[in-house]
């Protein structure tokens, strides 16, 4: 499964047709990102998107780990959704809807916060692995997604306070909105209403999640 695939999964789930093509703006070498990047970014991540403004142009890199795309390519999670490559799919799905997400928000000249961006990637995670996993072998594995997704997160120590707190903030977020909807919608593909809701929280602004995650959450 290439990062285009993953474009397209996440175009289809969400229901936006984009202008443009991840491919054009996928990086795999990380020394190509240096004239990007802070003196004290890190060298490490297997993902990242990196965004430059310069007036009214914005300028946007993915990178994503060259084996990581490797090894998505050899086990297609279109075909096994398991252990073995859960955590490449959920690495690359992150940058891709990072991408996704920025690209149709600037389309519109709307503005993104990063507490969205990572706020969206989690809930991009659950439904599309959802969606993969329940086709392949039905809503028993699907079931077994959230304890995956959200039971046990761990975060890079050695980020900034502010940094470490809003992956915290969109993490918590996230998984109470999925839980919920996992309660709400327990079997199945995303379909009818749950598939309208997913599509309406896409496109709303960031107050207006957050109003929603916490009005359905106390609902439940």
């Amino acid at each position: 499964m290439e990062p285009r695939d993953l474009q397209c999964l996440l175009g289809a789930l969400y229901g936006i047709d984009l202008q443009v093509d991840v491919r054009d703006f996928l990086v795999t070498d990380r020394r190509a990102l240096s004239p990007w990047q802070a003196d004290d970014s890190r060298g490490d991540t297997r993902e990242e998107l990196l965004i430059e403004e310069g007036g009214s142009e914005l300028g946007v890199a993915l990178y994503l780990d060259a084996a990581l795309v490797r090894r998505l390519a050899c086990m297609d999670p279109r075909e096994l959704l398991s252990g073995r490559n859960f955590a490449d799919y959920c690495t690359a799905i992150e940058g891709v809807s990072h991408f996704n997400y920025v690209a149709w928000n600037a389309a519109r000249e709307c503005q993104v916060t990063l507490l969205e961006l990572e706020m969206q990637a989690e809930v991009d995670k659950y439904a599309s692995a959802r969606l993969l996993l329940a086709q392949l072998a039905g809503d028993t594995s699907a079931r077994k997604l959230l304890p995956r997704l959200f039971a046990d997160a761990a975060f890079d120590p050695a980020l900034a306070p502010a940094a470490l707190r809003r992956y915290e903030d969109a993490w918590g977020l996230a998984a109470r909105y999925c839980l919920s909807l996992d309660a709400r919608y327990p079997a199945g593909v995303p379909a009818g209403a749950m598939l309208r809701e997913l599509r309406q929280f896409f496109r709303a602004p960031r107050p207006a999640k957050v109003s929603h995650i916490h009005t359905v959450v106390l609902a439940s």
